[in-house]
């Protein structure tokens, strides 16, 4: 009876070979060709039709919400997962798609979330960032890391961090606020839209920056130290219509 003990212990953790869709321990969704395990330095795609929620994970595997449709694939250390919906039209019968499915990170994997027609919101995910969506907020809170860079994008719609931990920090869109509080104080930032207002908070005992900061239509605020040289931290404020600001926590 040993070996088949082995087995069922062994198996939440195994890759699916048979095209079928299988589970988890914790129920969360284990399809067909995904990582039984990922490592610090690998890197996850996420693609999706609708909005994204984005969560650190217990342990070193990938988990996604149960009611996603999921399909995975790899090139190296590169995984990424589409979370496609099913076409009505072709499969009646499919199951609701979620409107922000849930996905738990491991630690140190960095992420790239391609979404659209709804928002991203990720907080916990201690490692380099790279979301974008269209028609929807971006959202991050206790999120990157001191020695990465993080880039939030989106368009008709708002870009707001709290707690942000980024070597770099990248935040535009068209139509929408971009509000950054930073925990560590990154070497650059870029922060701009068109319609809308930006502003940027960086911890008390951060360094002076070489500081761009304009608008069209509204009021420029520096409140931090300020440095002309070429080189060292740098910030770059931008908008159209609104207002632009910078100033210690």
């Amino acid at each position: 009876m040993l070996p088949a003990a082995v087995v069922l212990v062994v198996l939440p953790f195994a890759v699916s070979c048979d095209g079928q869709d299988h589970r988890g321990a914790d129920g969360s969704a284990l399809a067909a060709g995904s990582p039984a395990l990922l490592r610090s330095g690998n890197h996850l795609v996420v693609t999706t039709g609708n909005g994204l929620v984005l969560r650190p994970a217990d342990g070193r595997r990938v988990t996604v919400d149960e009611r996603a449709r999921v399909d995975w694939s790899h090139d190296d250390d590169t995984w990424t997962l589409d979370l496609s919906c099913a076409d009505p039209g072709r499969e009646p019968d499919a199951q609701e798609c979620p409107r922000m499915p849930v996905v738990r990170i491991p630690d140190g994997v960095s992420v790239t979330v391609h979404a659209r027609n709804a928002g991203v919101d990720v907080a916990g995910v201690a490692a380099a960032l790279d979301v974008t969506t269209v028609n929807g907020d971006v959202t991050a809170t206790r999120a990157g890391r001191d020695d990465a860079p993080v880039r939030l994008a989106t368009r008709n719609g708002s870009v707001r961090a709290t707690a942000l931990d980024a070597g770099r920090v990248d935040a535009t869109t068209t139509n929408g606020d971009v509000s950054l509080a930073c925990a560590t104080a990154p070497s650059d930032v870029t922060a701009a839209t068109t319609n809308g207002s930006v502003g940027v908070t960086v911890p008390h005992d951060s360094p002076a920056y070489r500081v761009t900061a304009g608008t069209d239509n509204g009021r420029a605020t520096v409140g931090v130290p300020t440095s002309s040289a070429r080189k060292g931290p740098a910030m770059t404020l931008t908008t159209v219509n609104g207002d632009v600001g910078v100033r210690r926590g």
